[in-house]
């Protein structure tokens, strides 16, 4: 007999959960587009089974046990079923909803997690790793972990190059700033060059940006049903929002978006692609003669909505040939802290986006989101697959021809 790991939680949100699942009017139609059915073919691992299951323990119908907390947790959140869905139900608030009425998985690594999500002391761990020449020790600590440890999961995923140095503000613009970056933690200290060339970019478009300190928006909390840590990321975004003076709040990393929306309701929250897009005449690049393989975070296609502003860029790049990634597969596997609590799962999905990525025969695979990169590319090292990968902004900001354009 499976038994419940705890008596169902009174919450606030109860009512608000089953209100919500009340919406879905069992069609199926998310069926097709939701990676984790395509890997099981089980119904509860798909947004109607598990729409199904909050629906039971909002109303107390069942106990939390383990395998239904398992189902729910196994989400991806890639919101592909929100997208096709035509109740519009808003899957994304019933499953943050429900997570935090459970409270965090047992198997959270929070340890790890917690790591992560404060960039300084992630900084400094990089850098004595590189003075230790960690990469050298790698395979010898990856055969002492356990192979569902979180810990190696993030081994695996780390990064031999050292890290960018940390994101530099527009001084010389201070008093006449319109935009204000949010370079977030992880991203913060691994996606440090991209973030630096999108700024270049906005400067050559005539843009100002300050930067706003580096700490965690507060994603990998609400999606894991730590609402109480969550609230407080929030919180931090606010203040850190209202001294910036900024009128418009920019994020390189699509993973961010819908988390520092939900915190500064009101507030203009955008993907820059979309402001250079925008201003794309006043941006001239050099001809680079290669073909990419573009990878389309889901958050990116289905949060940020920025798909179109991305491809119009990289086709002013004269001579640079980008293929998307058909769709099929919908998810890389990473989602966040997906990665490293199901290690096996997310390497089934992210090797399957690179069987697809292989039928391009690219030289090079491009990728916005810093947790969709560093999974691909531990994938493309375990594959001996020869392509670089780097954020498309690197690109361009490489790729760029001055002087800066006028102000606009």
């Amino acid at each position: 007999m499976t038994m419940p790991l705890e008596k169902s939680p009174p919450h606030a949100s109860v009512g608000r959960i089953a209100e919500l699942a009340d919406q879905c009017v069992q069609c199926g139609l998310c069926l097709p587009v939701c990676p984790t059915y395509a890997l099981d073919r089980n119904e509860a691992e798909s947004p109607r089974g598990r729409i199904a299951i909050a629906s039971a323990l909002a109303r107390g119908l069942v106990d939390p046990t383990a395998g239904l907390r398992e189902h729910l947790d196994h989400c991806l959140g890639c919101l592909n079923c929100e997208k096709v869905c035509p109740a519009n139900v808003q899957y994304d608030e019933l499953l943050i909803e429900t997570r935090a009425m459970l409270g965090p998985a047992s198997r959270r690594p929070r340890r790890l997690l917690k790591l992560l999500k404060r960039p300084r002391r992630l900084r400094a761990l990089r850098r004595v790793g590189s003075w230790i020449a960690l990469p050298r020790w790698k395979s010898l600590l990856l055969r002492s972990l356990p192979r569902h440890s979180a810990w190696r999961a993030a081994l695996l995923s780390l990064p031999a190059a050292i890290p960018a140095p940390p994101v530099r503000a527009d001084d010389d613009h201070a008093g006449s700033t319109r935009l204000a970056l949010f370079p977030g933690c992880v991203a913060s200290v691994e996606d440090a060059e991209a973030q630096q060339a999108a700024i270049t970019l906005l400067r050559a478009a005539g843009f100002q940006v300050s930067v706003l300190p580096a700490f965690c928006c507060g994603a990998m909390d609400l999606h894991g049903g730590e609402s109480g840590a969550a609230e407080r990321a929030a919180q931090q975004v606010r203040q850190a929002w209202t001294t910036s003076g900024a009128s418009q709040l920019l994020t390189i990393t699509p993973g961010c978006l819908g988390t520092l929306r939900r915190a500064l309701p009101g507030v203009s929250v955008i993907d820059p692609l979309e402001l250079l897009a925008k201003h794309a005449e006043r941006l001239h690049f050099r001809p680079l003669a290669q073909r990419v393989a573009l990878h389309l975070p889901c958050t990116q296609i289905n949060v940020a909505r920025s798909e179109a502003a991305l491809l119009q860029l990289l086709r002013c790049v004269p001579g640079l040939e980008t293929v998307p990634l058909p769709r099929p597969p919908h998810c890389c596997g990473a989602a966040g802290s997906h990665l490293l609590e199901f290690p096996e799962r997310a390497a089934r999905l992210r090797d399957e986006t690179l069987r697809q990525a292989a039928t391009l025969a690219p030289q090079q695979l491009l990728s916005s989101n810093i947790g969709c990169r560093l999974h691909l590319a531990a994938g493309m090292e375990a594959q001996q697959l020869d392509w670089s990968n780097q954020h498309p902004l690197s690109l361009l900001a490489r790729q760029l021809e001055w002087p800066v354009a006028t102000t606009p």
